[in-house]
């Protein structure tokens, strides 16, 4: 792959600018930069390889959710460069999934840069997450295996979609033993993470949360994946085991040790709920 088969950068909605640059590391590999965040990874000759250590955990998810192999139904909220999507067509093959993303250009930039599986069921509705949810066809109501919120303007998710009243849209969807997935990035003291957290507990029986320790304990800036339940998380037994093996080992906590994360903080709603801090300017430095 050389960038000059790469499509032009485009401008967003929101002004900022999207571009695929080429992974001199891995052949065959892209990746999508936001406003000079990288936000998506893509291996084009396998893409059941999936690069971003918090991406790969919820790939564990994934994997360990249902039956291996057997079809799901899934809902993408935030589209990126379909990295997910793409995954779950190559790893449970005849899932039916529909991606919801705002920014009608990524998209285009995505499908000119690399094209979706002509055999995916791959729905893409544009628009808002929250607003989109509010239009969602009745016969999607308790039909959802798998809900992806993996919602970022740039480095940082909206506040909008954050809060009590925005996940009270996704329950309903979800089916029996169905799971909720939540990408949430954070630094010193988490205070986003634990706001995610305690609002995640307040709406759903089982709650887990996945990083590296250092970023679990709050001393550095890094991703945080919930994952969350209508009913029991026994189904992800095998989970702590795959996450201590590398290449980038991870804790998940669950029941005394998320309480013991979210003391004292309580749920976000739409009337409190902000935005959570910018990552370091260094952390994606590329000069």
């Amino acid at each position: 792959m050389r960038r000059a088969d790469l499509p032009e950068p485009v401008t967003l909605s929101s002004g900022l600018q999207a571009e695929f640059e080429v992974d001199r590391w891995v052949p065959e590999a892209i990746q999508l930069v936001v406003d000079g965040t990288p936000q998506s990874h893509i291996n084009l000759a396998d893409p059941a390889e999936l690069f971003f250590e918090y991406v790969r955990r919820i790939g564990h998810v994934i994997d360990l959710f249902r039956d291996p192999g057997e079809p799901i139904s899934a809902l993408h909220l935030g589209g990126g460069a379909f990295t997910l999507p793409r995954y779950v067509e190559a790893t449970r093959p005849g899932s039916r999934q529909q991606v919801v993303e705002l920014e009608s250009a990524l998209v285009e930039l995505v499908r000119a840069a690399a094209p979706l599986p002509k055999r995916a069921s791959i729905r893409v509705r544009h628009g808002d997450a929250r607003a989109v949810l509010e239009k969602l066809p009745a016969g999607m109501q308790g039909a959802m295996d798998l809900v992806v919120v993996d919602i970022f303007a740039g480095s940082q998710t909206p506040a909008h979609v954050s809060s009590v009243e925005f996940y009270e849209r996704i329950r309903p969807l979800l089916a029996p033993g169905g799971l909720v997935v939540v990408n949430a990035a954070d630094g010193q003291g988490l205070p986003f993470v634990r706001g995610q957290a305690a609002t995640l507990r307040s709406l759903f029986p089982g709650v887990a949360a996945i990083a590296e320790p250092q970023v679990l304990k709050g001393r550095r800036f890094g991703n945080v994946v919930f994952v969350a339940s209508n009913g029991e998380l026994d189904a992800l037994d095998w989970l702590p085991r795959l996450l201590a093996g590398g290449p980038h080992p991870a804790r998940m906590l669950v029941g005394s040790e998320l309480s013991e994360l979210v003391r004292g903080v309580r749920p976000v709603t739409d009337e409190h709920a902000v935005d959570p801090p910018p990552p370091p300017r260094e952390l994606f430095d590329r000069g």
